[in-house]
């Protein structure tokens, strides 16, 4: 049993999606429910989280929608005006929404390297506990550094770090991603997806072999009660099939205890998303 904790659903529009870029015409369509079910009919995933791909409430609405008419969506990570002034308002009137579980910013798009570092946006971070919702952490690696001062600043608060901060698996550059990742996992209040890693290097010439160093670092630094799967469907297409990763994720984690497996597969998901 396997709860996939990261994929995305659009209906495609080169406005509304301007971040699928040139080269990424594989994703270039509407991905919808039924599409997914249909991957994950074929693996041992049973439930799902619903991540944001785009920065409007209208989004976290569609996304809230779509849970509520599929049973196998069991959560929904959406997007809010964190640096609002009215955002405590805002979260009050999605509060018993059971199905929002948390937030996410594109922090690695934001041009300001620091945004994550603003009052304003730090404000409405420390309203999330009150309201029982995590926080996912979109960086590149490169972010990493702020981002320690900016977890340190809400000890209170979980973090989820989307697909192990984006290091540069391209051109198999370890540092200093690793000795960055070490640091950041040191907070016990930091758990962290398996999830992203394909897109990240060559795709259409990377292999398992390229990867394993990246998970070895995040499952020593993270240990497995604080590893969660996440396909990253449909994005993950662009490099390898929604199976195909599935398969990738049992490889790598066959050498751990039977319980440190069910660890990473589901029971830090039900932990973390109050499933």
């Amino acid at each position: 049993m396997i709860i996939d904790t990261h994929q995305h659903f659009w209906k495609y529009n080169a406005d509304e999606y301007g971040w699928i870029s040139k080269g990424m015409e594989k994703i270039r369509r509407d991905f919808m429910p039924a599409d997914l079910k249909k991957n994950i009919d074929r693996t041992d995933v049973t439930a799902v989280i619903s991540v944001q791909a785009r920065q409007k409430l209208e989004e976290t609405n569609w996304l809230l929608s779509l849970a509520s008419e599929n049973d196998f969506i069991s959560g929904v990570v959406g997007w809010f005006p964190l640096a609002d002034p009215e955002i405590e308002a805002i979260l009050e009137r999605y509060s018993e929404n059971k199905n929002l579980k948390g937030v996410r910013h594109v922090l690695q798009d934001e041009p300001d390297p620091y945004y994550m570092l603003r009052k304003d946006f730090n404000r409405g971070i420390c309203l999330l506990p009150r309201f029982s919702l995590i926080y996912e952490i979109l960086i590149y690696e490169h972010h990493l550094p702020q981002t320690i001062t900016f977890v340190d600043k809400h000890l209170n608060q979980i973090f989820v770090l989307d697909h192990i901060a984006k290091p540069l698996i391209r051109e198999n550059v370890l540092s200093p991603w690793k000795e960055n990742i070490t640091e950041l996992a040191r907070r016990e209040n930091v758990f962290c997806k398996i999830s992203g890693m394909v897109t990240e290097a060559d795709h259409h010439h990377w292999n398992e072999n390229q990867l394993k160093p990246y998970f070895e670092i995040v499952l020593d630094s993270f240990g497995p009660s604080r590893l969660m799967f996440g396909s990253d469907w449909p994005v993950c297409l662009l490099a390898c099939g929604y199976e195909q990763w599935v398969e990738i994720i049992y490889r790598f984690i066959a050498s751990l205890s039977p319980d440190e497996q069910k660890q990473i597969r589901e029971e830090n998901a039900r932990n973390v998303y109050n499933l």
